[in-house]
């Protein structure tokens, strides 16, 4: 045998016993049908235990005492017009002074600025309270501490802020309206913002408590709900109804965190994601509904030079039972990853009408390394681009034409299922940083173009059956090591041709 077939033999054994080992340890090889799961409404009371193909605790819900602070007591009205901020945030400091319990908002509509989440403390939105935020940009000082886009700085404080806090929770049936069109016309000029926090202080070495913003002139727009280095969160059972400035749910340096039961509604306004966990771990989304204006749930760890000097990965996360309609990606990986992201385990959830499907991105500049995902049993219907999408080379913002390259590895695709798409799959990498090792089987996917690699190395496909309605059902370029059904390819080639279904 040649060096070059004991390495592929090697690479194929190492993949398919990988492989075995996870589907082995995982709640999405359980003989049931997942879709009876899938979406806030099916979702049962007690969180099923978690069975990921890595190490990972077992979470359960923050526990409050039973005292509970009506906010009304506090002098909060529910008339839609009166500003309440100062009433809840004074609800939820004797709360916590109490040693915590549930602050209260009952039916009514609440308007209200910055409310600043502590410890154990579970912001209640009984059924028929609206909590609805100020237009008005001085409702969210004075300035806090938080993470913008992948920067750490200074700026207007999220919706829903919590720092330092343990025990925390946002609990319904209740609604949050965020209120965020009067903000989206900042979106243009804070572009020219960021890029001076980058050029004129990231990489001069400023640090992160003297990168100050917080005004119309010099302002970000802020997050939603945003809690920064918490513990035992909690996000259950409530509707945002309306986008709100920027990214709606914004998990930054957080540990043991559950996101169950939510639907969110933010299409129409820029950079309305609906859940980013940004340098988060032992995270579990579950039982959620997006229709979203950008990334529906999207992993992230900090951008470029600012990512690096944090060093925090995004790690033990599991994804399921989700379902997203409008939005750029139903599960989003980057771009800004340069603090790692490993340990996601996506499974049982339904993508339907999104712009891409399953989605990693990155650029030259981000640096970080992105491995050790698997995604299984993902049913996808109506995509306009990309069932599954990966690409290194990506036109990512703060982006760069050189410097450190970002490394994806260690990818596993099992159980997938498309039908309608623009591309069953697109992959590329960089010379300098090819796509590694990765695993795809037993999947069906129907779509108007097939499955296209570029500059990847370790690419394996066992039972991947595409039906293309025009072009290859497979090409491939400058790919090291592909094998399709254990029959090794050449660096460059197509399979499959005029429409047909191949293998």
């Amino acid at each position: 045998m040649s060096r070059n077939q004991t390495r592929i033999a090697l690479l194929m054994a190492i993949l398919s016993i990988s492989a075995q080992q996870a589907l082995g340890q995982t709640d999405a090889s359980a003989p049931r049908d997942w879709r009876a799961l899938v979406g806030p409404e099916k979702a049962p009371e007690a969180i099923a235990p978690i069975k990921a193909p890595f190490e990972m605790p077992q979470l359960a819900r923050p526990a409050f005492p039973d005292a509970v602070f009506n906010i009304t007591e506090f002098g909060a009205v529910g008339d839609g017009v009166t500003n309440s901020r100062q009433a809840i945030n004074t609800a939820i400091d004797a709360c916590t002074a109490a040693g915590g319990g549930r602050v209260l908002v009952p039916a009514g509509e609440w308007l209200t600025g910055a409310i600043q989440l502590k410890s154990n403390v579970n912001l209640h939105l009984s059924e028929g309270a609206v909590l609805r935020f100020s237009i008005d940009p001085k409702d969210y000082l004075p300035t806090v501490f938080t993470r913008w886009a992948g920067f750490e700085c200074i700026n207007y404080s999220p919706l829903i802020y919590a720092n330092n806090s343990e025990n925390i929770a946002i609990t319904g049936p209740g609604t949050i309206d965020g209120n965020g069109e009067s903000w989206w016309p900042w979106a243009e000029y804070q572009e020219d913002t960021a890029k001076r926090m980058y050029y004129e202080q990231i990489l001069k070495g400023v640090p992160p408590e003297e990168r100050v913003y917080g005004t119309p002139e010099a302002g970000l727009r802020p997050q939603m709900i945003s809690p920064i280095n918490c513990r035992n969160v909690l996000l259950e059972d409530f509707t945002i109804a309306k986008p709100g400035p920027f990214w709606t749910i914004d998990l930054v340096y957080c540990d043991r965190v559950i996101v169950r039961k939510l639907r969110v509604f933010t299409v129409g306004g820029p950079n309305t994601d609906g859940i980013n966990v940004d340098s988060c771990r032992n995270v579990l989304i579950e039982h959620c509904d997006l229709n979203t204006g950008d990334d529906c749930i999207c992993m992230k760890s900090g951008m470029n030079e600012d990512g690096w000097r944090v060093g925090k990965p995004t790690e033990n996360v599991v994804i399921r039972y989700n379902h997203t309609a409008q939005g750029h990606g139903g599960a989003v990986f980057g771009s800004d990853m340069s603090g790692d992201i490993r340990n996601v385990y996506v499974h049982s959830c339904i993508y339907e009408g999104t712009a891409l499907g399953i989605r990693l991105k990155s650029t030259r500049g981000r640096g970080g390394v992105v491995e050790k995902l698997w995604f299984d049993n993902i049913d996808m219907k109506d995509i306009q681009g990309e069932a599954i999408q990966m690409t290194t080379a990506y036109s990512a913002w703060m982006g760069t034409t050189e410097g450190k390259a970002p490394i994806f590895r260690d990818l596993q695709f099992n159980n997938i299922r498309v039908d309608g798409a623009r591309y069953a799959a697109r992959m590329e990498g960089l010379p300098e940083a090819t796509l590694r090792r990765i695993l795809m089987q037993d999947m069906e996917m129907t779509a108007k173009e097939g499955f296209s690699a570029a500059l990847a190395d370790g690419i394996q496909l066992e039972r991947v059956l595409i039906q293309a309605e025009k072009g290859p059902a497979f090409q491939w370029e400058q790919c090291q090591l592909l094998t399709i059904d254990g029959e090794t390819k050449e660096t460059s080639g197509t399979l499959g041709g005029n429409g047909a279904s191949a293998p």
